[in-house]
């Protein structure tokens, strides 16, 4: 039987204390108190990438293209794989007039996350503005079809709104080199903003809602870029929703970013098991055994799962 993360309060930027204990229904992807207490911004102090990353965000909100571009190159090179920081490079290319370049990353960050619909918006806008109508029009075309698909309905109803007429007046204006200013969401980015989304996706874990939780992950790691935490609950949201082979990447990602991180190796061990791989379940189990030399929750949980697998999952 999984059980779900559960997380004991969690603080909103650095003024506002949860009052509330917010901990997950059984059903997930982990078990007991495996999670940070604090939202990414206040738990990123010592993690690289991600301030590489909000370097990056605070020069790209500043117009500063030269040193955004050069921050998020730093990302990329321990992450090639993380959507946002292929999206937020996109738009310092795009920024510096760059679009040619600017277009691959978005390409890439669709390719690893098809549902970050602003990355969407921003290669069609790209390809407009390279005098692609085609190409454009292909992505103005995919975006109709997943706004009538979702009907309003779906988390990316907000985002599919605002991409249609962005990628319909730029198929309609006249060709230009550079970006102007960055996209709204890129502008409003705050660590505020990041945090609310966090638990929001914590609270949509709860209740089960992963494709909701998955679309507010994504905009918590718009703020905070590749934070292992963010990592982790993709992953987790992803193997709830039976999606291994992302999950696992999103575990192996979390665990490139912060090798130690517990509640990483946890649930990777925890995917393990559910795939019948219990020799790769011990491995992460002796990781985790060897970093909690006095003993740790993640491990117990673990090492639960493991003594609970059918003997013919091995």
């Amino acid at each position: 039987m999984t059980r779900a993360p559960k997380i004991a309060g969690a603080a909103l930027g650095t003024a506002l204390l949860l009052s509330a204990p917010m901990a997950l229904a059984d059903g997930g992807g982990g078990g007991g108190n495996n999670m940070p207490n604090s939202p990414p911004s206040m738990s990123a102090r010592s993690y690289d990438p991600t301030a590489e990353y909000k370097k990056g965000l605070e020069a790209l909100q500043a117009q500063n293209y030269k040193d955004a571009d050069r921050a998020f190159g730093r990302v990329l090179q321990s992450l090639p794989r993380d959507p946002n920081t292929n999206y937020m490079a996109g738009l310092a290319r795009a920024g510096l007039g760059e679009l040619k370049d600017a277009s691959r990353f978005f390409e890439k960050a669709v390719k690893y996350d098809d549902n970050l619909i602003p990355a969407h918006q921003e290669l069609g806008i790209a390809w407009a503005k390279l005098e692609k109508p085609d190409k454009a029009k292909a992505v103005l075309d995919d975006l109709k079809q997943r706004a009538a698909t979702c009907a309003d309905a779906c988390p990316q109803a907000a985002d599919l709104k605002a991409a249609i007429p962005a990628v319909e007046a730029a198929l309609g204006g006249p060709p230009t080199s550079q970006l102007q200013t960055a996209p709204q969401d890129v502008l409003t980015a705050s660590d505020e903003r990041g945090d609310s989304a966090y638990v929001q996706a914590v609270s949509l874990i709860n209740e089960h809602r992963y494709e909701s939780a998955l679309v507010a992950l994504s905009d918590s790691a718009r703020t905070f870029g590749p934070h292992p935490d963010i990592l982790t609950y993709l992953g987790y949201a992803n193997r709830k929703l039976g999606r291994y082979a992302i999950a696992e990447d999103y575990y192996r990602q979390a665990l490139a970013a912060a090798p130690d991180h517990l509640g990483a190796t946890e649930y990777y061990g925890e995917l393990m098991v559910e795939r019948g791989d219990l020799a790769g379940a011990r491995r992460m189990l002796a990781k985790l055994e060897n970093t909690c030399r006095f003993g740790c929750a993640q491990a117990d949980e673990l090492r639960r799962w493991i003594a609970a697998a059918k003997p013919d999952a091995s």
